[in-house]
């Protein structure tokens, strides 16, 4: 899996990512003319996407009537020492990602709780959640 991201006019990038094509951006107060998600709104949407993808196969494995699955994602940031279940050092700052989810459906408390529990299993939650390293070389 890869993606490659390339300069376009201004501070737009064309990006190709398995096969698709789109376009990145900035809004215009910084300094873009946004005709694409910037790269946070871009990390967001791959978080949503993945959650999404993840709850609604595992009630589909579990055949429950799970009709829709709604994600809210807003990030910020904050002091580490005003954050009280963060690791960091009290000078740093932390990045927080709010992220607020409802299900539609005819679903019990049960299952309920446990689609918050899987909605924190998908692939790009545990990658954001987990170590990243992130090794650069010049082609």
């Amino acid at each position: 899996m890869s993606v490659i991201a390339r300069s376009a006019t201004g501070v737009q990038v064309d990006i190709e990512a398995g096969g698709h094509s789109f376009t990145a951006d900035e809004p215009r107060e910084w300094g873009g003319t946004d005709v694409g998600p910037n790269p946070y709104d871009l990390m967001l949407s791959a978080l949503a996407a993945c959650t999404v993808m993840t709850v609604k196969m595992y009630a589909h494995r579990k055949e429950w009537p799970l009709e829709e699955v709604t994600i809210k994602l807003d990030t910020h940031r904050i002091h580490a020492r005003d954050c009280e279940d963060c690791e960091s050092e009290p000078g740093a700052m932390v990045d927080i990602i709010e992220k607020e989810i409802s299900f539609e459906g005819d679903l019990s408390a049960d299952q309920l709780d446990r689609l918050m529990e899987i909605s924190g299993r998908c692939p790009v939650h545990r990658t954001l959640e987990g170590e990243i390293k992130i090794r650069s070389s010049r082609a």
